[in-house]
């Protein structure tokens, strides 16, 4: 039975781990450009359709000869046009599908909306631990002040009693493995914000081990030179001895330099593959660290980062307006605490980056919880792992590229597949709104939007959706969608006025005329998966001649079902129509890329 004292210094909201874990609490807001995009056009068809709705219900029941069950069906088929039922899930589903996709790849996806965001960063914050270096380190020389044997029995000592387990601690226990005596009365373990350790002795010794700058203060000036000289080629950390019981809060003045311990970092053999790779993407990369920026600079340059002279000191700025300063302006940002991390990544995002963060330890996980998008690797700790959104399960950074690719595959993808949706529930609104006040009936039967929906749109998206695509994302999702939807919307619109304008001159019956709107729309809906399935490629080419060949079958064949009607009297009409429509098309497509061209113009 061992009798030992304890000495509590912060209990409750004082303690630092206490503040660690209530930065990490809150909920963040998903930063997903394309589920606030597709949240907003819920929310207003969501508004307008119960309005339209009924405006156009009256409307239909108080035309001649018409029943309220001709009413409703009229009513029902352009609510249904409206609504772009299976976004959603189909947006789901190909983020689900994603998700198992980087399984295979060894990262776990822990918020699915993540991997669009990933795809989308443009500043990269790196801890090196882990990413860049393997988180292992050796020690690779020691040089002693007084004594070799004095210096090598004291690292034996604080090697056998130390219970740190962090990579210097671990290099030192490895190297200097030897079992000696000696009687602990206190021990102080390291921590990133004092960047020191320490054991006091029975015999009257405490011996310090850390960074030369934290250990050393007022006497670091006289070995200045000495330990510059060796971090330009290794991790420096220096050996100190005192007579005085140590104290957690603040070291004793008479601290004694024995010496210094040379490390070296082991780099990830795919690193400088890695950071060549988002360097070629746009992307910035910053190497965030709590050791002496000389180190991490080397460690930089090892790893193939151009910009690994442009450091910075952050011990050495007082203020987080002193940090958003030069946040954009440095690459590598050495001696840097949890908190000033944090700091770090609210100036890139205020200064408009989307930001990714990569760490491994407890001391980052504000700095993941900030940021947009947070990587922890596997091999870290839980803390870190808990808070990030994505896990590499190999702890191997080299996964990231694949991230980045599947977050474009699944963005540039739904993008395409949302165009198709949104066309439909962009001219159905459009043509509900101008039924309200036109004296015709409405030109669709729900069954028939059936037809278009299932060739136009269902099958379509669903393959476009899942194929393979690596094209940079250009633009806003939503701009984007727009962009390519608007014509095809505006041009159905176009065809249905006319064709309304033409039967209530000409007289041609419903049947006749409902059956004509579906082809021109029909038709639209081609030209429109033409558009975006340029380039073609062999899935393409398949996918257009087959939903062709389906529309064909089906309104040949089933013809009774889907409430079409083949006439060979307005033939002429019909092909004069199509033409119109192509040049419609082209015509809006063309005004479209100009309008929004112009509009990012000025908005840059």
């Amino acid at each position: 039975m061992v009798d030992a004292n304890g000495k509590v210094e912060h209990i409750g909201n004082e303690n630092y781990t206490y503040k660690i874990s209530k930065e990490a609490k809150y909920v963040k807001k998903i930063n997903s450009e394309i589920m606030k995009s597709l949240n907003k056009i819920i929310k207003i068809v969501s508004i307008i359709i119960i309005p339209i709705g009924a405006l156009l219900f009256f409307n239909q029941l108080g035309l001649e000869e018409n029943t309220i069950k001709n009413a409703v069906v009229n009513t029902v088929a352009a609510l249904i046009g409206m609504i772009p039922e299976g976004l959603i899930l189909l947006t789901s589903t190909v983020l689900a599908v994603s998700v198992i996709r980087l399984s295979k790849n060894k990262v776990l996806v822990q918020e699915l909306y993540c991997i669009e965001t990933l795809a989308r960063v443009d500043t990269l914050c790196l801890d090196k631990t882990g990413t860049i270096t393997e988180g292992k380190m050796e020690v690779a020389n020691y040089i002693y002040e007084n004594s070799k044997e004095e210096m090598e029995q004291i690292l034996y000592l604080l090697a056998t009693y130390s219970q740190d387990n962090n990579g210097t601690m671990d290099a030192i226990k490895e190297t200097f493995n030897k079992k000696v005596k000696g009687e602990v009365i206190k021990e102080i373990p390291f921590s990133s914000d004092k960047k020191w350790s320490g054991i006091s002795f029975k015999n009257g010794e405490s011996y310090i081990l850390g960074a030369p700058e934290y250990v050393l203060k007022e006497q670091f000036k006289n070995y200045k030179e000495k330990i510059e000289e060796q971090i330009q080629d290794y991790r420096v950390v220096v050996l100190a001895r005192s007579h005085t019981v140590l104290n957690k809060k603040v070291l004793p003045k008479d601290i004694e330099y024995l010496g210094m311990i040379l490390l070296t970092d082991s780099i990830r053999p795919q690193a400088k593959q890695t950071l060549q790779y988002f360097k070629q993407q746009g992307v910035t990369v910053k190497l965030i660290s709590g050791d002496n920026p000389i180190t991490v600079a080397k460690i930089a340059k090892h790893a193939g980062l151009k910009e690994y002279k442009n450091y910075i000191d952050c011990s050495k700025l007082q203020t987080e307006g002193e940090l958003k300063k030069v946040a954009n302006q440095y690459t590598i940002f050495g001696r840097v605490t949890p908190i000033q991390k944090k700091q770090l990544i609210v100036a890139l995002k205020e200064q408009g980056h989307t930001v990714a963060m990569t760490g491994d330890g407890v001391n980052d996980v504000i700095a993941l919880k900030e940021a947009d998008c947070s990587i922890a690797i596997a091999s870290g700790s839980d803390a870190a792992r808990n808070v990030a959104q994505i896990v590499l399960l190999d702890s191997n950074f080299k996964s990231m590229p694949k991230i980045v690719a599947e977050g474009r595959r699944t963005i540039n993808n739904i993008e395409r597949s949302a165009s198709l949706f949104l066309s439909k529930t962009i001219y159905a609104s459009i043509l509900a709104i101008i039924f309200v006040f036109a004296h015709m009936p409405y030109p669709f039967m729900p069954v028939q939007l059936s037809l278009i929906a299932l060739v136009c749109i269902g099958i379509p998206s669903f393959i476009l959706a899942l194929e393979p695509n690596k094209e940079r994302i250009k633009g806003r999702f939503i701009q984007n969608v727009i962009s390519k939807s608007m014509p095809a919307s505006i041009t159905t619109v176009v065809n249905i006025v006319i064709i309304a304008i033409i039967s209530w001159y000409v007289g041609i019956p419903n049947e006749i005329y409902s059956t004509i709107c579906v082809i021109l729309t029909v038709l639209t809906g081609f030209i429109l998966i033409f558009k975006i399935s340029r380039p073609f490629n062999l899935l393409r080419t398949i996918l257009l001649v087959s939903m062709i060949i389906l529309f064909i079958t089906c309104f040949i064949i089933l013809k009774d079902w889907f409430s079409v009607v083949i006439t060979t009297q307005y033939v002429q009409l019909v092909f004069l129509l199509c033409v119109i429509t192509i040049a419609n098309f082209m015509i809006l497509d063309y005004i479209t890329n100009r309008v929004l061209k112009k509009g990012e113009k000025y908005a840059n």
